[in-house]
């Protein structure tokens, strides 16, 4: 029988929320890693290496560090124990007995200090793009969840101050690297997958909102504010906003890359029309929606470095 509290496969499992990661951070890569590796004369083997070293990467940050930020975060204030979420309310380790809280503050501990040694290691050896991608990403778990600023705790910071630099960059990241300058098709890619990112965190956010509420302090994520400023059928509206001007960017590429933009519209259309027929609730449908919100990103992502110049 496992020790209670003791570190684990299991754990790291829980922890890591594979799934959320693939579907977003992953794809995100992959979106631009696509058009390089099937249009451009570069060499290959550097750009594998790249892809291997930025997953690797954002595993610990969206995977490991975001979220061990936010599971101890979420349990001090009251959140996660009250959450009726199935794919929120945190990762569940502490809740259920998996890890301790004072395992998971090791965890953040170690895990930062690599990462800004890692920060210090690519400066040194002239790597500064590395470096950038690495603070940026340790800034976002830090500023999403940690004092002073716990932007998860107040409206619209959150995505757009912590999670939007995070994801876009990332989405820069493989063209930034290897081409002396970064086309638009990569500022296009970058920009639609950190956006489509947005939108389904905010459905991630909606089973939450009573416990979010309940919470000391209060943490009103930008689906908490919608909410109490305009009712609880609103909940979802800041998902539509954002799904709305990914519909904008979409369209405003349309001349340029035809297949790329219908493909996207498509996913995109099915998406806000989840999105509208949301019972916020019913936790069942609102995870299931999310689950196929997930899917849908994942898809665009890979549509877009499918199709780079089409």
């Amino acid at each position: 029988m496992q020790k209670q509290g003791s570190l684990s496969l299991k754990g790291f499992g829980m922890l890591l929320r594979v799934v959320a990661v693939v579907t977003s951070s992953i794809a995100t890569i992959i979106s631009t890693v696509l058009p390089l590796a099937f249009g451009y004369d570069i060499s290959k083997t550097d750009l594998f290496l790249l892809f291997i070293l930025l997953v690797v990467g954002a595993l610990l940050v969206h995977g490991v560090l975001t979220h061990v930020f936010n599971d101890i975060v979420d349990f001090k204030s009251g959140t996660d124990q009250e959450s009726p979420g199935m794919l929120s309310g945190g990762s569940r380790v502490l809740q259920n007995g998996v890890m301790s809280f004072s395992m998971l503050v090791r965890i953040g501990t170690v895990v930062t200090l690599l990462l800004l040694v890692a920060a210090g290691l690519f400066i040194v050896f002239g790597r500064v793009e590395l470096a950038i991608l690495t603070i940026v990403g340790l800034w976002g778990a830090i500023s999403y969840s940690l004092k002073p600023f716990r932007f998860a705790y107040r409206p619209f910071l959150g995505e757009w101050l912590s999670l939007f630099p995070s994801m876009f960059l990332l989405g820069l990241a493989a063209p930034w690297i290897m081409l002396e300058s970064i086309p638009l098709w990569a500022w296009q890619n970058a920009l639609i997958n950190a956006l489509w990112c947005m939108a389904w965190v905010m459905i991630h956010h909606v089973p939450d909102i009573k416990a979010d509420q309940n919470a000391t302090p209060m943490k009103q994520t930008t689906v908490v504010w919608a909410a109490q400023k305009f009712g609880m059928k609103a909940a979802p509206t800041p998902a539509l906003i954002y799904l709305i001007i990914v519909g904008l960017l979409a369209i405003s590429v349309i001349w340029d890359r035809p297949i790329a933009a219908i493909g996207t519209l498509l996913m995109l259309g099915y998406g806000i029309y989840l999105v509208l027929k949301i019972n916020v609730d019913d936790v069942k449908q609102v995870t299931a929606y999310e689950k196929v919100l997930l899917l849908l990103a994942m898809g665009t992502a890979i549509w877009l470095g499918l199709f780079p110049g089409m």
